[in-house]
């Protein structure tokens, strides 16, 4: 196969690193970036759009996974819409908190588009993050939603799972905190034993490097997010050649965007085509005993 019709899947996450929401267990709560931040992350995304439309890799996925809450940002809504439009792009998913605008729902191409929507008790009335989420769904776009696993939030985890009753609802596991772990996350979430594990990692075959990198707003390519060494450039064309199957460096791994890509879980068995944005697929095309994990 050619570089030109090689697939591979982006992990873009650029400069920016604020957020319009206040939750105490997140670094980025409530912090402000300046007139030439925000100019920088819109340069650099725009850059990316541009290498993204030349069709290098195709299928190329897209995954937005922001230090900070991009959908606020009309640069952001902007790129998924005009991603989503890309007869080259398969998917194009983003994490957000679903505070910000939701006009682009209506421009975009909703089967290409998936959404990863964590809400945030304090910050959000149930009522409305629910209600944006059925919109998601009316449209035909690809939603999970899901939550922090703190003790602070076990109720509400509950009024979650009661509110989204036909969707895959995730328990992010504070792993920090022994009380927390031990509050019976599996009643909302059936998987989330997954992701209350360090899974043994190193010296295993990932897809990361090889099927799926991230990118940061200069184009540098790490193999993951969890990874600092960086294998090759977007921009000066050295990333097909930089491709290459390699075994994991890291002891363990523990986020769901770093594991989910490990070839011994076959996770790609439970989220079928909603790998990115945390959709479970239906269980008719899943192999069922990984809901007992």
């Amino acid at each position: 196969m050619s570089a030109e019709r090689r697939p591979l899947t982006v992990l873009y996450r650029g400069p920016l690193s604020s957020c319009n929401f206040d939750c105490p267990y997140c670094p980025f709560a409530k912090r402000r970036e300046s007139r030439a931040e925000r100019g920088t992350d819109r340069d650099a995304l725009a850059r990316f759009l541009r290498w993204a439309g030349e069709g290098e890799f195709q299928p190329l996925s897209v995954f937005f996974t922001p230090w900070g809450e991009a959908m606020v940002r009309s640069w952001y809504r902007d790129a998924v819409v005009e991603l989503s439009r890309m007869p080259h792009v398969r998917r194009v998913a983003v994490q957000t908190n679903l505070s910000g605008p939701m006009t682009w729902i209506d421009e975009c191409v909703p089967e290409r588009v998936g959404i990863w929507a964590t809400w945030h008790p304090a910050e959000m009335p149930l009522e409305r993050f629910s209600a944006r989420v059925g919109r998601l769904r009316e449209r035909g776009i690809s939603v999970s939603a899901g939550i922090v696993g703190t003790v602070a939030h076990r109720e509400a985890a509950d009024r979650l799972r009661a509110a989204l009753p036909d969707i895959y609802v995730w328990v992010n596991a504070v792993k920090r905190d022994p009380e927390a772990m031990a509050l019976g996350w599996e009643e909302v979430d059936p998987l989330f034993g997954w992701n209350a594990q360090a899974w043994p990692s190193l010296g295993r075959v990932c897809r990361t490097g090889n099927e799926v990198v991230t990118v940061d707003g200069v184009g540098d390519v790490r193999r993951c997010h969890f990874v600092p060494d960086v294998i090759g450039n977007l921009y000066d064309r050295s990333l097909a050649t930089a491709l290459s199957p390699r075994p994991c460096p890291n002891a363990t791994c523990g986020c769901h965007i770093g594991y989910v890509h490990l070839k011994e879980l076959a996770l790609e068995r439970v989220f079928g085509d909603g790998i990115l944005e945390r959709v479970r697929a239906p269980l008719h095309q899943t192999d069922s005993s990984f809901s007992q994990h």
